[in-house]
Formats: structure tokens, C-alpha cells, sequence
């Protein structure tokens, strides 16, 4: 399917972050608060995107296409971002979409970014999922295993607070956050950039 539809198309990769087409279109917010969100997502009248499953719900029309990506500490470097990726607890839909960073449509490697299968390689930890029991000590070891500097990216709503008690931040400190259930692959890429310290507009 891949070598056909490149055929067709000439260019198999997304030209994202320079261009975002239609079908790549990011995941939306409402424009307002809702009154009450059964997820958590509002408290106090305010609406945290963390916690947004996009179930609609609220029934509040939704707002203008963004990532809302936000990462507080980004790398002082501007060199190749090597990732572990951690699944502590997920339905595996963040697994499917991280995966396919790595297929011909998105391929992280133009924007060098490359996966690693150890922490002791990696500058930037992602997290997927609810923390369970049996994964919060491989969570911790983690952490502690990669060099210095290094950062934290917690993916998807579950692993923000949504859909259970535990967070990722409860745990290991956290420097950014993708929202989403699960969050797209341009998502997970405007985020990464983010760490790197490569704008993204």
C-alpha cells in the first residue's frame, strides 16, 4: 500500500513541521470551558488540555485545530535527540502512534530523532499509560539510568491524570506534556521538537 500510494503521490514523507496537510490535522479543544467534564478535565472553571479525551461529551463546540504541545525545560543542545520510549500501563493506541513515527509517511529520522532500546543512550524519556504496579520500579530505573541532561515527555491522557489516580509526574519529574487519547503522530513529533529546543510554529 506504502509503494503505491508513493507512486501516485512522488513524496512519501509528511512535510511537516514546514507544511501540515488536511489529513494530518491536530487534535482539537473546545474554545470554552465546559461546565463539568466527566474525565476531570475541568476544575475550578478552568480546563486543563492534559486531561481531554476529545469524548465530546461537554458538547461545546470545538475550537481551532492545535497541538498544545507544552514543554517547560527544553534541551541546551540542538544536536540528534535519541528517545526511549516507556509503556508503564496503556491500552497500546499511544504504542500504535508512536510506531508509526517511524513509517515512510513520518519518518522521524529526516528531523534526527532516533529511537534507542536503552535509557543509557537516551536524552529524552517518553511515557505512555497509567503507571501499574509492576512498572513504576522499571519507571524509576529508567530515569535513573539516563545521562545527564536529560528530560521527561509524558504521552496521551492517561499518563496526564485522566483516566486514572496515578500520573507519571507522581513518580519521575516531568518537563513536557502531549495531550491526547491517544495523541496523533504530529502530536508526538511538535512535542519532541519542542524538547529538542527546535521551534515548532
Amino acid at each position: 500500500m506504502w509503494i503505491i500510494r508513493g507512486l501516485r503521490k512522488g513524496v512519501l514523507t509528511s512535510e511537516y513541521p514546514k507544511r501540515v496537510s488536511e489529513e494530518e490535522l491536530l487534535f482539537s479543544f473546545p474554545l470554552e470551558a465546559p461546565a463539568e467534564c466527566p474525565f476531570g478535565a475541568v476544575e475550578d472553571g478552568r480546563f486543563d488540555y492534559r486531561k481531554c479525551i476529545n469524548c465530546r461529551l461537554c458538547n461545546v463546540p470545538f475550537g481551532q485545530k492545535t497541538g498544545l504541545s507544552e514543554v517547560k525545560n527544553p534541551l541546551p543542545f540542538r544536536k540528534s535527540l535519541h528517545v526511549f520510549f516507556l509503556d508503564v500501563g496503556t491500552c497500546h493506541a499511544c504504542n500504535r502512534e508512536v510506531a508509526l513515527l517511524h513509517s515512510p509517511n513520518y519518518d522521524v529520522h529526516r528531523l534526527k530523532i532516533f529511537f534507542t532500546p536503552t535509557p543509557k543512550h537516551a536524552d529524552v524519556l517518553l511515557v505512555a499509560g497509567c503507571p501499574t504496579d509492576g512498572m513504576i520500579p522499571v519507571l524509576k530505573e529508567a530515569y535513573e539510568l539516563m545521562p545527564e541532561p536529560k528530560r521527561v515527555l509524558v504521552l496521551g491522557s492517561c499518563a496526564n491524570g485522566a483516566l486514572c489516580d496515578r500520573k507519571v509526574e507522581d513518580f519521575v519529574p516531568v518537563d513536557g506534556y502531549v495531550p491526547g487519547c491517544p495523541p496523533s503522530p504530529v502530536q508526538i513529533i511538535e512535542g519532541l521538537l519542542k524538547v529538542a529546543g527546535r521551534d515548532v510554529e
